[in-house]
């Protein structure tokens, strides 16, 4: 393992570490019986794991409650540091009541398995309008990230945590690279210059368009899929990364592009969950965060580029990562290739724009997308997770 120091610094400094050892380990599960038990939903159970493994650095734990105003208000922590997103573990006043502060609370996942542990630091309740607004822009419920917010008890229960162990992911673990792994192999494959790319569908061609021309700029491309809790008419994930292999198998220089997953939950903040994945993907080691058009978006609550005006409201030295923006890209008929405004003179009716949006919905209706649209092997597999017959 070469030793030269990282590219870049994590968020806040240091990369976080709160898996316990096997030591730690061993002492939490002799108390397991006599502690208050919590158990957490897939969204608080990724937010554990992030916390744990150092993706959401600088978090030691979930937010009390200066934290937790400041990144609200200001999209900073009590300290300054800029995070623009809660990070939060709700539970009802019932629940709240009886635990003590200054107690360990034996977090169990779903399926109610002894996962981690939360040192209660701070109870506090918190204004859903106020935060819905803020970090959403928005008080609609039929909003995604806002029906969960509503949804959510109505006290944070907030305090360092550890997470008993590091399981491997139990459908792709070997694209489980967590941030200590993926800057160790951006280190061994010599990469200096890296840049990060966020997604939720499976890539169409104005996705590839763009990473490819970040990667005529940069050492390599971390293509870093997020396979957390997503909306239930999302492309699921295991149909996603296979039409990753695929592309990249095919169509990719395999020795410049690493693929791994994001265990985070998409909270559908736009803007603000922008600079959300950006810091996110600073602690796994990257220079360099393509931001799209509506990045992280749902329906139309946000402006076409807001999630690009938004890195302008920070000192960008203080984000430590550098946005590449790129505007819309879409099939030229003029030119015959993929482009943006800035690079083709074609009129309107000769663009032919593509979206996940309407990947899905042609697949829904049990239509093929083009090959203006799909690379045909990728399109084939969609279809064929779709049950449409090729």
């Amino acid at each position: 393992m070469s030793h030269h120091p990282d590219n870049i610094a994590p968020h806040g400094g240091s990369l976080i570490n709160r898996v316990c050892t096997p030591d730690q380990k061993a002492e939490f599960l002799d108390q397991a019986d006599q502690l208050p038990r919590l158990t957490l939903d897939e969204r608080a159970l990724s937010d554990l794991q992030l916390i744990a493994i150092g993706g959401f650095s600088p978090l030691t734990g979930f937010l009390g409650q200066a934290d937790y105003q400041a990144v609200v208000d200001s999209m900073h922590l009590a300290n300054g540091l800029p995070w623009s997103i809660p990070v939060t573990l709700p539970v009802s006043a019932e629940t709240a009541q009886p635990l003590k502060l200054g107690s360990n609370i034996r977090l169990d996942d779903p399926a109610g398995r002894f996962v981690g542990v939360l040192h209660l630091s701070e109870k506090y309740s918190y204004d859903k309008l106020h935060e819905a607004l803020q970090v959403y822009r928005t008080n609609e419920d039929k909003h995604p990230g806002v029906k969960v917010l509503y949804a959510q008890s109505e006290i944070n229960l907030a305090g360092e945590i550890w997470l008993l162990e590091r399981d491997p992911h139990p459908f792709f673990p070997a694209y489980q690279i967590d941030p200590i792994d993926s800057r160790a192999l951006f280190r061994d494959k010599g990469w200096k210059t890296i840049v990060g790319f966020q997604t939720r569908n499976p890539i169409h061609r104005a996705h590839e368009y763009i990473q490819k021309c970040a990667l005529e700029t940069v050492d390599g491309l971390f293509l870093h899929p997020l396979v957390g809790a997503t909306k239930s008419d999302d492309i699921p994930a295991d149909v996603r990364m296979r039409c990753y292999e695929i592309l990249i198998e095919k169509y990719y220089p395999m020795n410049r592009i690493a693929l791994a997953i994001n265990p985070a939950a998409m909270r559908y903040a736009g803007p603000r969950e922008a600079i959300f994945h950006a810091l996110l993907r600073k602690n796994y080691g990257c220079t360099h965060f393509i931001v799209g058009r509506d990045h992280a978006g749902v329906g139309d609550y946000y402006g076409t580029y807001d999630a690009q005006y938004i890195f302008d409201e920070f000192d960008p030295g203080a984000l430590g990562i550098t946005p590449m923006m790129f505007e819309h890209a879409f099939y030229c008929k003029r030119t015959g290739q993929m482009a943006t405004s800035k690079t083709s003179p074609s009129l309107p009716e000769e663009r032919v724009h593509l979206s996940g949006t309407k990947v899905r919905e042609m697949l829904r209706r049990g239509e093929l997308p083009p090959p203006e649209f799909s690379r045909p092997e990728v399109a084939a597999e969609l279809a064929r997770a779709a049950q449409i017959p090729v």
